[in-house]
């Protein structure tokens, strides 16, 4: 999430100390004293995050035209029971998470099960290199090549397979609610005119898209002294929030930014107002999860640049042996439609999705037809807010699906 969780945003956020032991920033264990993480590797995201709710779950397997072998969740009923009344509705979470993102409050208080009960049929995806998509048709995930992709990659691959396999499971179009990284990688594909002949309508959650004026320190710090080309060159294509070399890397950026890092998570993502402290130990159990280190680099290269590029090979040949020019193309924020219908919530304590790069956002926007753009702003809302908020429901959520009720 780093850009909503960039590069070491979540590194942080999990490793804190200064010999690389391991610290949460919460005591309290969940679910019968073991961690989230070890459920969810032993049993699936379905039978230890759904099932155990009550509801219906179904796993399902997608391929990308590159080979990419990624698992979805769907929850096709409501608790009661209850089949769906309204349209599937896809979300995508943010980097180095994965769906469980969505189900880690309460059900009244995680959007999966709050749609699911709404008469929703809900979709969860997993992007390539989570727990939950770690296959491929001729890949391991120990090959360097396996690791050869950047957000790039999720809007061409990722994104464009989730939606059609929902799309041809359901016979119809489709909601889209993404948070973080989730929002990038919808702006980049909805800017090129791809999938919306699938889409009713967007929810772009902590939006991202300008990366430029982030506030985090920390995520800031790690672009601009090129922490993730550091990692590449040395041959680390996997990008894994794990380990001594992690909270060493952690401590060696504190110190360079003069940080406090006890509070991992408010030094990434800003003051969150409104998370249950023990639901935040729940998802610090859920070990972050990998991401390739190419991804990093290209989310650094947006903070420093301020821009929305494709990845920047680092040389003209580079970038003419992929792109037949010698720099990275533009994703234009202004070629999105302007009667896409898009609903943007965002927080005026994000660090990740800072105000201003919002509103760079917004003024590409200026010509949106204001009938099909809905802009929200909580001034207490930090990044994790719109994920694990306890008031998300009333705050967002319920403003989210009136949106929808009208597409």
């Amino acid at each position: 999430m780093a850009n909503t969780l960039i590069t070491l945003v979540v590194l942080i956020i999990f490793f804190a100390s200064a010999d690389g032991a391991r610290t949460k920033l919460y005591s309290i264990r969940g679910y019968g004293g073991m961690s989230v993480s070890s459920l969810v590797a032993d049993d699936g995201i379905c039978k230890s995050m759904v099932k155990p709710q009550g509801y219906v779950c179904e796993d399902h397997k997608v391929t990308t035209k590159d080979g990419y072998i990624l698992g979805m969740q769907r929850i096709p009923k409501a608790r009661s029971g209850r089949s769906p009344d309204k349209p599937p509705v896809l979300l995508q979470h943010g980097l180095m998470v994965d769906s469980v993102t969505w189900l880690l409050n309460s059900p009244d208080e995680s959007l999966a099960f709050i749609l699911a009960d709404n008469g929703y049929d809900v979709w969860l995806a997993n992007t390539r290199g989570t727990n939950s998509s770690l296959g491929h048709t001729t890949l391991s995930p120990n090959d360097k090549e396996y690791w050869d992709w950047s957000w790039d990659e999720l809007v061409a691959y990722d994104l464009s397979a989730t939606f059609q396999y929902v799309h041809d499971q359901t016979g119809q179009k489709l909601h889209y609610v993404g948070h973080s990284l989730g929002t990038l990688i919808a702006f980049a594909a909805f800017s090129k005119k791809q999938l919306l002949n699938m889409l009713r309508s967007a929810a772009l959650l902590s939006p991202i898209a300008y990366l430029g004026q982030i506030s985090s320190p920390l995520a800031k710090a790690a672009a601009d002294n090129f922490v993730a080309e550091d990692l590449y060159w040395l041959g680390i294509s996997q990008f894994a929030p794990g380990g001594d070399a992690a909270a060493k890397l952690v401590k060696n950026i504190c110190d360079i930014t003069h940080s406090d890092c006890t509070d991992l998570m408010t030094s990434f993502t800003g003051k969150n107002c409104c998370l249950n402290s023990s639901r935040t130990d729940i998802f610090l159990d859920h070990e972050p999860q990998s991401s390739a280190t190419k991804n990093m680099i290209h989310l650094a290269q947006m903070i420093r640049t301020g821009t929305i590029k494709m990845y920047d090979y680092g040389s003209d040949d580079g970038n003419n042996k992929h792109y037949g020019q010698s720099s990275p193309p533009v994703y234009n924020m202004a070629s999105i439609p302007n009667d896409l219908p898009l609903f943007l919530s965002h927080g005026g304590q994000d660090y990740l999705s800072d105000v201003e790069d919002v509103q760079t956002l917004l003024d590409t926007l200026k010509h949106h037809d204001p009938d099909n753009l809905v802009v929200q702003y909580r001034e207490d809302y930090a990044h994790a807010d719109f994920v694990f908020g306890v008031n998300a429901k009333q705050v967002v959520y319920d403003p989210l699906m009136a949106f929808f009720q009208l597409h």
